[in-house]
């Protein structure tokens, strides 16, 4: 296995003081079972899975001296009277993580089935952490060969796939068919067993790395089928927005366009959640798909009649998948595009009819700033008329005031002429009411201009 994913390590091989290696440990005839579980919050999830890794060593009896625990890896040896072994590893991936079980026989003659492990007390959790989405039953076996009735009889499904990898006569064998536990089952097995035992662990991870992440591309294909209906409905309600936008756009008015952007806005709200949910699944398909297809690359498959080439189904099915995601992608990338389109031209729209309305709104304003200055012109017209009446109607009464006193001045004998005097006081009036009333416009206008009156 390659590290292809960024965090990702293959399984190391740890070194401790007595020289205690992973690889020494591992060995065939063996019965593997691997189990991948996608954790939903990698960050406190990832302790929690190593602490389950933990309690399963200390119920296996596991000494610290034949463990192995770090951050990211951990793995132990129990082994048993009759020399019977278990390796129990666990590893953590950036949002993934492996628990794998070793059942190495110490009687090399003893069969190897595919099922439960069958070693003493060995007995997993009920319930693991996170969501299993990969799991394996692997047989590897001592036996050089295998004819195809004896691997249709241990690997039962309609089609049988097998191919010798690694430029070896290394044969790795499935039918991609899970048994009642949901597990897949292969069977690994080479004429030499040296070069079997010398590729064994690349075979493994080999093996572990295509599964895990043909699983991982195929997570989200069930939202991705439900998506791509919605993304229909999407795009034919965009297109009848599009339809009634280009036919009724020039005569609506404001109720109609108020109508359209509530709309648009609550489904360019919807479009967008759904897009970035889907962004969100399937984001990691473009790397997933990548790391899968160099490792099948790097196990230089070679067929091997009368099977189907190892690889053939993965590579049938994930073709159309991987471009798949990424249509849908830029289909929903276009519509939400093209719903922010069709709400900008209504907001221009809009923008135009408030410029309308504006424009209207001043030419009103200009003709009623004219009427209010023609009527102030009359209003200050009609008060100089009215100022020069009062002058003349105080200048009256003055006058006549003055006709009664001059007449009893008459008869007083002050007076030579009643009629004289009063003609003689006419224009003294009117001056008197002229000055009376310009004094008293100052006397209001000051008190009209003063702030504290």
């Amino acid at each position: 296995m390659t590290g292809f994913e960024e965090g990702y390590e293959p399984i190391k091989r740890h070194h401790k003081t007595e020289n205690m290696y992973l690889d020494e440990w591992l060995h065939f005839p063996a019965h593997i079972h691997h189990m991948s579980y996608r954790m939903d919050n990698p960050p406190e999830d990832r302790p929690q899975s190593q602490r389950t890794f933990l309690a399963l060593a200390k119920t296996l009896r596991i000494r610290e001296s034949n463990m192995i625990v770090s951050k990211k890896f951990a793995y132990g040896i129990s082994e048993e009277n009759g020399g019977d072994r278990l390796v129990v590893i666990w590893e953590a991936h950036t949002e993934y993580y492996n628990l794998q079980i070793w059942h190495i026989p110490g009687n090399k003659k003893t069969p190897l089935v595919h099922g439960p492990i069958v070693f003493p007390e060995f007995k997993l959790p009920e319930e693991l952490l996170g969501t299993c989405f990969n799991t394996l039953d692997i047989i590897v076996s001592k036996e050089g060969d295998f004819s195809p009735e004896e691997v249709g009889r241990m690997l039962p499904g309609h089609h049988t796939y097998g191919s010798q990898i690694f430029g070896e006569e290394i044969s790795v064998v499935t039918s991609f068919t899970s048994d009642k536990e949901l597990r897949e089952r292969y069977l690994i097995y080479c004429p030499s067993p040296d070069v079997l035992l010398r590729y064994l662990s690349q075979v493994i991870d080999g093996v572990v790395t295509i599964e895990t992440y043909y699983h991982l591309l195929m997570l989200p294909f069930s939202a991705f089928t439900q998506a791509v209906d919605r993304v229909h409905v999407l795009e034919q309600n965009l297109l009848k927005h599009a339809i009634t936008l280009s036919e009724q756009i020039a005569g609506a008015d404001a109720k109609t366009i108020q109508d359209w952007l509530t709309q648009l806005t609550r489904d360019f709200m919807e479009a967008s959640r759904f897009a970035e949910e889907m962004r969100f699944r399937l984001s990691s398909s473009v790397p997933y798909r990548e790391i899968l297809l160099t490792t099948i690359k790097a196990q230089q498959e070679r067929a091997v009649p009368p099977f189907l080439p190892l690889y053939d189904y993965v590579l049938g099915t994930i073709s159309g998948v991987g471009d798949g995601y990424q249509q849908l992608m830029k289909r929903i990338d276009a519509f939400v595009s093209d719903f922010q389109s069709i709400i900008s031209v209504i907001r221009a729209r809009v923008n135009l009819m408030l410029q309308e309305q504006s424009l209207i709104l001043e030419d009103q304003n200009l003709r009623l700033l004219a009427n209010v200055d023609k009527t102030t012109k009359s209003q200050a017209i009609l008060q100089h008329t009215v100022e020069s009446l009062s002058v003349i109607v105080i200048a009256y009464y003055m006058s006549g005031l003055g006709a009664y006193l001059f007449k009893a001045l008459e008869k007083a004998g002050w007076l030579k002429s009643a009629t004289y005097a009063s003609g003689l006081f006419v224009p003294i009036s009117l001056a008197l009411s002229l000055i009376f009333i310009l004094v008293g416009r100052k006397i209001i206008d000051k008190q009209m201009n003063d702030p504290h009156h």
